[in-house]
C-alpha cells in the first residue's frame, strides 16, 4: 500500500530539500529546453529563489511521502487565475498516483481559475496534464500556444485555462 501524500510549505529547514529536487527537475528539463549546468555542474535556482524569499504571491510546496517526493511552485495562490510555475515528482515516484494526489491537493488549497503551462515535447507531462484538468475543470478548457519568453528557440509552450471547484480533494 501507498503512504498518503502531503504538501508542505517550503520552510528555511526545508529549503535545502527544494534546492537538490530543483536539481533532479532542471535535469530531466535540460532534454526538452536544451539548458545545461554551469561550471560547478548545477543547474541555476534563480526561478526558484522567488518562491523561497516569502512572497506572498508565490509559494513553494514539498510533496511528502515517506520523504520528498516532489515539489510545486504557485504563483497567483490568493487571486485568478492561479498559476502552476513548476511542477515535479522524482522518477521513482511517477505512475503510482502521487502527481494526482499532489494536483488534488493544491487544487483544494487553491480552487478557482487555474493556468498550468507545459511542453509538448515533453509527452508524459503533456499526457498527464491533459487528463487531469480534463477530469476535474469545471465547465471549458481553453488550450494555447504561447512563446516562453527570451528563447525564441524553443517550441512554444502549451498553456491550459480552467477552474476547479472548492470540494476538489
Amino acid at each position: 500500500m501507498t503512504a498518503t501524500l502531503s504538501l508542505a510549505p517550503v520552510t528555511g529547514i526545508t529549503r535545502p530539500v527544494i534546492e537538490r529536487l530543483w536539481q533532479l527537475y532542471r535535469h530531466d528539463l535540460s532534454e526538452f529546453r536544451g539548458s545545461l549546468p554551469d561550471t560547478a555542474g548545477v543547474f541555476h535556482t534563480r526561478p526558484l529563489d522567488p518562491f523561497l524569499a516569502g512572497d506572498d504571491d508565490r509559494r513553494a510546496h514539498l510533496f511528502l511521502q515517506d520523504g520528498p517526493v516532489g515539489f510545486a511552485l504557485v504563483s497567483r495562490p490568493t487571486s485568478a487565475p492561479r498559476l502552476m510555475s513548476e511542477f515535479f515528482v522524482v522518477r521513482a515516484a511517477r505512475r503510482q498516483g502521487v502527481g494526482r494526489a499532489a494536483v488534488d491537493a493544491l487544487f483544494a488549497l487553491y480552487p478557482g481559475r487555474w493556468q498550468i503551462p507545459f511542453q509538448e515535447e515533453n509527452v508524459a507531462a503533456a499526457r498527464f496534464w491533459r487528463r487531469v484538468v480534463a477530469e476535474v475543470a469545471v465547465g471549458g478548457i481553453d488550450e494555447e500556444r504561447r512563446p516562453v519568453p527570451g528563447k525564441p528557440h524553443i517550441p512554444p509552450d502549451v498553456w491550459l485555462t480552467f477552474a476547479v471547484g472548492p470540494d476538489r480533494a
